[in-house]
């Protein structure tokens, strides 16, 4: 019989959240064979990447995966031989309970979020706290050997790499999208919190001596966008040129679409977590703007993966690559660190394909998951 899994989502950062676990719950199905409960709670957040989804159903089939909502008033539940908590959410009290009434105990892991930090590969797969003889462990997904490694679907990097080599595929998927980008321009998208740094990357771009066209999905950050232009109301569509930089707003569209924007593009400006390693996969050069956290913690994960993705390049332009992405996450003047980044952009091209491909070596999050699994049988 497949394995039952059940995976929950707390929406809590608009799309984050979810965004990693459909991508999760679907390569559990379609790669691993295993049956898949996604509980979501916010199924209007869901709809953003999934439109065919139903928001006023309890229960409904996408892709394979049995979506859940997961009311406030949680029904007589089953629990699965799998139980995962994104994320840190906390599992409804009764569905506790059901996991304690079964025969065999599941497995119950809480699939925390990405971070390089050294202590991660020493906390990966250990017990957490038990619940009625019911015991959780840590999962940690991870860029280094010995954690639960990144999202990947099977084939994915072939398919960047044939589509990146496809002239015509990358004009009628932008075109798909109303993006016509004149030949030579460097093309770049922007999906990130709000930036106060924005302004000085933007006054660069603009008086820059090559030409940029900037593709910005609706998001957060489309306000400061709106500022920087001096128009009201910027809406999906819209196109406006200042000096040198063309900005151009696009709709939030589904993940495998996204995933090719990434692809098309000569740098990627990326936030939180799902987001962030995609543009991984994309090969690409990129900036992170990560979740801010209280005390500033966030900014000890954003070092911890700087000096890992870095370690590979010259030091001048190691320099560079800390000093913008610094820059962009204390919403700093973008200006200097965006002019010395592109002294370095042949190197930086270079190493973000090398990173691309070494990341790509190691065991997919699904698959570590599923071995978890059947190891802990």
């Amino acid at each position: 019989m497949k394995a039952r899994w059940d995976i929950f989502c707390s929406v809590v950062d608009n799309y984050g959240d979810i965004g990693v676990t459909w991508r999760l719950a679907r390569q559990l199905v379609a790669e691993h064979d295993c049956a898949v409960r996604l509980w979501v709670d916010d199924l209007r957040a869901f709809e953003r990447m999934c439109p065919q989804v139903d928001v006023q159903r309890a229960q409904q089939w996408q892709e394979g995966v049995d979506v859940r909502h997961w009311p406030a008033q949680w029904p007589v539940t089953a629990a699965a031989d799998v139980v995962i908590a994104a994320f840190a959410c906390q599992l409804p009290p009764d569905y506790m309970e059901a996991m304690a009434e079964r025969e065999r105990t599941p497995l119950w892991m809480n699939l925390d979020y990405l971070s390089a930090e050294d202590w991660v590969v020493g906390c990966h797969g250990l017990p957490s706290v038990k619940f009625k003889g019911v015991q959780k462990y840590f999962f940690f997904p991870g860029f280094r050997p010995g954690t639960g490694g990144l999202l990947r679907e099977a084939g994915l990097l072939e398919q960047r790499q044939a589509f990146q080599q496809d002239a015509v595929a990358q004009r009628q998927f932008l075109q798909g999208l109303g993006v016509f980008a004149a030949t030579g321009t460097r093309l770049m998208s922007l999906f990130a919190y709000e930036n106060a740094g924005l302004a000085s990357w933007l006054d660069v771009l603009a008086a820059d001596g090559y030409a940029t066209h900037l593709l910005v999905p609706e998001g957060r950050i489309l306000g400061d966008v709106q500022r920087w232009l001096g128009v009201e109301g910027l809406t999906v569509g819209d196109v406006h040129q200042r000096g040198a930089l063309t900005v151009q707003v696009l709709p939030f569209v589904r993940q495998e679409q996204y995933d090719r924007l990434l692809w098309c593009c000569d740098f990627n400006a990326v936030r939180g977590e799902d987001s962030f390693v995609r543009a991984q996969w994309a090969g690409r050069p990129l900036l992170w703007h990560i979740y801010r956290q209280d005390e500033d913690i966030h900014l000890d994960k954003l070092d911890a993966f700087l000096e890992l993705y870095t370690e590979a390049l010259s030091p001048a332009a190691k320099a560079a690559v800390v000093a913008l992405w610094q820059a962009w996450n204390a919403d700093g003047d973008m200006a200097h660190s965006w002019k010395v980044l592109l002294e370095h952009w042949p190197q930086l091209t270079a190493h973000a394909e090398k990173w691309c491909l070494e990341q790509g070596l190691q065991a997919d999050l699904a698959t570590v998951l599923v071995q978890f699994y059947l190891n802990w049988i």
